[in-house]
């Protein structure tokens, strides 16, 4: 498998996790500044591709963080 098949299925995990087990953060994704380019003649290399599997991240621990440190009062 080539890299950017590799980094593409990553993406592809992490948004279904996001989408499936968080779905309080998943209409974030089309908010996000980075993502991956629609148009037919853009060039989308690995840096790409990586850049945006890094902010999925990043929003993702982002979540985690925030409702670890700052439990829901019943």
């Amino acid at each position: 498998m080539n890299p950017s098949q590799n980094l593409i299925n990553q993406i592809n995990r992490l948004t279904t996790k996001i989408e499936t087990q968080y779905p309080e953060i998943y209409h974030f994704i089309e908010e996000q500044p980075i993502t991956i380019p629609s148009n037919n003649h853009c060039d989308t290399n690995d840096k790409t591709l990586l850049d945006y599997l890094d902010s999925l991240r990043q929003l993702l621990e982002h979540h985690l963080d925030t409702h670890r440190k700052n439990p829901k009062i019943v």
